[in-house]
């Protein structure tokens, strides 16, 4: 990819930049979130069947009252009202950041002609040693 792909496009204002910047940056943060969200998801599975786990060690234990309440109170519970993670990830896909990453796309269509991360591409330029190496302003082809 040129690096002129990331370049503002020609009469584009530094708020227009600015502000596209400040909403892709919001959505990398939603981005990140989500990591957090899924993982959530994911561990809660497996905190569930590491129950059975728990619930063999009781009754070996001879705690087969606990291991029932285990059993019964505890395995496959909901962890909000009505839902099990699946579903509070796809509410949250579907949802808030649907709408976010639809909002940061028609911004950014708008103000820098759909182009992404065009403040990094200009703070790169800002920053980095022309002629050092590791600097470079894009990979050698």
């Amino acid at each position: 990819m040129s690096d002129d792909l990331d370049r503002r496009p020609p009469g584009t204002t530094d708020a227009a930049v600015a502000a596209a910047g400040v909403l892709s940056e919001t959505l990398e943060v939603v981005e990140e979130l989500r990591g957090h969200l899924y993982a959530l998801h994911r561990l809660t599975g497996k905190a569930d069947f590491k129950l059975d786990d728990a619930v063999r060690l009781l009754r070996d234990a001879g705690e087969s009252d606990l291991a029932d309440e285990v059993e019964r109170d505890l395995i496959g519970r909901n962890v909000l009202a009505g839902r099990w993670t699946f579903q509070v990830v796809e509410e949250y896909d579907d949802g808030y950041y649907a709408a976010l990453k639809d909002m940061e796309r028609r911004a950014r269509e708008r103000l820098v002609a759909g182009r992404r991360h065009v403040a990094e591409a200009e703070l790169k330029q800002r920053r980095r040693t022309p002629g050092r190496p590791g600097h470079e302003s894009e990979p050698e082809r």
